[in-house]
């Protein structure tokens, strides 16, 4: 038997204490935010977080023993592990500035078509589609450098996703303000200026360009319209008007307001 062989295979416990709302993602089978692993085998902390069901991109800050430390560091002894979630600011922070403070376009997977729908009305570029494999969705937020949403975490744990959020809550006014808050999106809110149904983006159009288009009411009250660069798609301030603008202010007022 070789002796150095054995001598790495030793077990060692891995004790990670989670922060802030990381401890959404915990097992309800788990007590408190700090967790056990016992290893046995030379492990990345990258694993070691995700074995306990918290994504990465949910993390912007990892210490083992008070230092530093990126997903990639190998643990092999026994070690203290503290686990920030991303928003918290250290001055041992790897990840200052932080990129996710740039990024405003997404890609959202098929189970969000209302947070997706809610987004673009506020005017952000979000891709949806809605019968695509992980693989696709992977690829395309890759191809394009999307932040991936989603609430299947093991799709979030994927090693070639950089940026992503898994939604907390399951009401899509809920999501949408989740979205705006952990991105900082709202100076960048633009109503009314991207297509809800292909998320290209809205332009003016005179009323003698679209008239053919119009069913014949619409024709006679309305006078100012805005056409999809992308399928067409005519816009005006019709009868659901009032109701989209009640939802944008109850978006803003909740975005602007304390974090809870």
């Amino acid at each position: 038997m070789n002796p150095s062989r054995a001598a790495t295979s030793q077990p060692f416990t891995a004790r990670l204490t989670f922060h802030g709302d990381l401890a959404f993602f915990l097992k309800q089978t788990e007590t408190g935010q700090t967790i056990l692993r016992t290893l046995n085998e030379k492990t990345s902390v990258k694993d070691v977080i995700e074995s306990c069901g918290v994504p990465h991109p949910e993390v912007d800050l990892i210490l083992v023993e008070g230092v530093p430390v990126d997903f990639s560091y190998a643990l092999q002894r026994n070690t203290a592990i503290e686990v920030h979630p991303v928003g918290f600011r250290h001055t041992a922070s790897l990840h200052e500035p932080s990129p996710r403070d740039d990024i405003k376009r997404f890609i959202a997977d098929g189970h969000l078509g209302k947070l997706t729908r809610n987004l673009r009305l506020l005017g952000f570029d979000v891709a949806y589609l809605t019968a695509a494999e992980d693989r696709q969705l992977l690829e395309t937020m890759q191809r394009e450098n999307r932040v991936l949403l989603t609430r299947d975490r093991r799709l979030l744990m994927h090693a070639v996703v950089q940026h992503g959020y898994y939604p907390r809550s399951q009401e899509p006014i809920e999501q949408t303000i989740e979205v705006v808050r952990r991105f900082k999106l709202f100076s960048s809110i633009a109503p009314f200026t991207r297509c809800l149904h292909c998320n290209a983006l809205l332009q003016e159009v005179e009323k003698a360009e679209v008239t053919e288009q119009l069913e014949p009411l619409t024709r006679i009250y309305y006078h100012q319209f805005r056409r999809c660069t992308g399928c067409g798609q005519i816009y005006w301030r019709g009868s659901h008007f009032s109701k989209l603008e009640a939802r944008l202010q109850r978006i803003r007022a909740q975005c602007s307001g304390p974090v809870s």
